[in-house]
């Protein structure tokens, strides 16, 4: 009997087993099989008991290459893992040479950043209108763009998170970590007309809320949304706008135009720069120096700043 029938014969085993033994579904017994099927091809149809860690590694290379997700290669691992540990017990196999071997990290899917043009026809769109629901909005806007904020970042913000004579925001991200960010001219400018508008909202004296809503209480998550991919159907974009598109476009645009990976992704304040510990610390300072010199908004409109009451 050659070794590709041993081969053959033994699978079969395993899949009886699986199927008799552990009781799994023909579902799940099936995709075992598939699993097996592909591997068995891609390290050159060679006996089992022969492949090494090596040929695992090598195996989720093809894999990824092929264009197959982490999740996919996590799954054929594991099978692996599964079917080499029946061998070591039938006495057919000394290892598990699946057993170490990781598939690559599944990368997180980002969203299409706005190019230049379109961040220009979103925003300076809003600031011809003057109602204080579309100060309120162009304000938001402006700073999910000029400080690339999460939602949850900008619903969080206080009068107390301003500091407009010096044009810094302070913000309270993931894991109640804050961090200070420079404002924008063209942010700065619609915040400032947003707080003068903000006094017909108030209906407690003591909400301390930045953004509120008709009714005077601070903006839920869903409110947000739904007013922006309002006003970019209205400006010609589509409706798949949503604050997260804006948080990567600051960061696209502002990477492109700098260059430098650390500033940007502190200012975005990703928890990396805290668990790795791979990025310098830098100080607010040089962040404002590279906001300043790279941001498309930044020095925007210079004339247009408006004071503060």
């Amino acid at each position: 009997m050659n070794s590709g029938s041993r081969d053959k014969d033994t699978v079969t085993a395993f899949l009886q087993h699986l199927e008799f033994e552990r009781r799994l579904s023909p579902h799940t017994v099936s995709n075992y099989q598939r699993d097996l099927k592909d591997a068995f091809r891609l390290t050159g149809q060679r006996d089992w008991a022969t492949l090494t860690v090596h040929d695992m590694r090598s195996l989720v290379a093809t894999l990824h290459r092929q264009g197959k997700g982490g999740k996919t290669i996590a799954r054929l691992l594991s099978t692996l893992r599964t079917f080499y540990s029946y061998l070591m017990r039938e006495g057919l196999a000394r290892d598990n040479p699946a057993m170490d071997v990781r598939p690559p990290k599944s990368g997180k899917r980002l969203p299409k950043a706005l190019d230049a043009d379109q961040v220009g026809q979103l925003l300076d769109a809003g600031t011809e209108k003057g109602d204080p629901l579309s100060l309120r909005d162009q304000a938001i806007m402006e700073l999910f763009y000029a400080c690339g904020l999460r939602l949850a970042e900008l619903l969080s913000l206080d009068l107390d998170s301003l500091d407009l004579s010096a044009g810094q925001l302070l913000v309270t991200g993931k894991g109640n970590k804050t961090r200070q960010l420079p404002i924008g001219k063209p942010a700065l400018t619609a915040v400032r007309r947003w707080l003068k508008a903000r006094t017909l909202f108030i209906k407690d004296s003591e909400e301390k809320a930045l953004f509120l809503s008709k009714n005077g209480r601070r903006l839920s998550p869903s409110s947000v949304q739904q007013r922006l991919k309002r006003h970019a159907l209205e400006r010609g974009l589509d409706d798949h706008l949503h604050p997260h598109k804006l948080r990567h476009s600051f960061a696209t645009h502002l990477l492109e135009s700098s260059g430098d990976l650390r500033a940007v992704q502190e200012l975005l304040g990703h928890a990396d720069l805290a668990t790795t510990q791979v990025y310098t610390h830098l100080d607010f300072q040089h962040l404002a120096q590279v906001y300043d010199g790279a941001h498309p908004r930044a020095q925007r409109r210079k004339g247009n700043d408006e004071e503060s009451s």
